[in-house]
């Protein structure tokens, strides 16, 4: 269903707009309920994170401004920076044209990575030596 949604409002004009209740009622959840969300900064435009937002993390997010997730690991709504103080504000949401992704700009404080890291994608492949580089050290945030 959400595939004929999305495929639907394709030919909408940049002037069209849309209830954001009914997007999200067709955004496309997977078995486990939850949807992929790919955290940048909104400055910068750099990808600090991925994570996975169920839809009551989507509403608190878009509630609160504060980037609420969905922990895979503790089984329960994750407010980032709840713990470590290392907070993420929602500057903006947007949602890809299939409905089965979230990107979402934020203002970041802090670390994004729970490793101290400025963001998550530290592990850089070098495909010629075939090795993985440590790129960001936890020290240098």
């Amino acid at each position: 269903m959400y595939r004929k949604f999305f495929h639907s409002i394709e030919n909408l004009s940049d002037k069209d707009s849309l209830s954001l209740n009914t997007v999200i009622e067709n955004l496309s959840f997977n078995d486990s309920k939850l949807i992929p969300v790919i955290t940048q900064d909104a400055e910068s435009k750099e990808v600090l994170m991925f994570a996975w937002m169920n839809r009551e993390a989507l509403e608190q997010t878009l509630e609160t401004k504060r980037m609420t997730y969905w922990s895979r690991s503790r089984q329960q709504l994750w407010v980032k920076g709840e713990t470590s103080g290392h907070s993420q504000t929602l500057v903006s949401m947007a949602f890809d044209c299939d409905g089965d992704a979230v990107l979402c700009l934020i203002d970041q404080s802090g670390a994004a990575c729970h490793t101290g890291r400025p963001d998550c994608f530290y592990l850089k492949v070098d495909t010629e030596k075939q090795r993985v580089l440590i790129s960001a050290d936890a020290s240098k945030t």
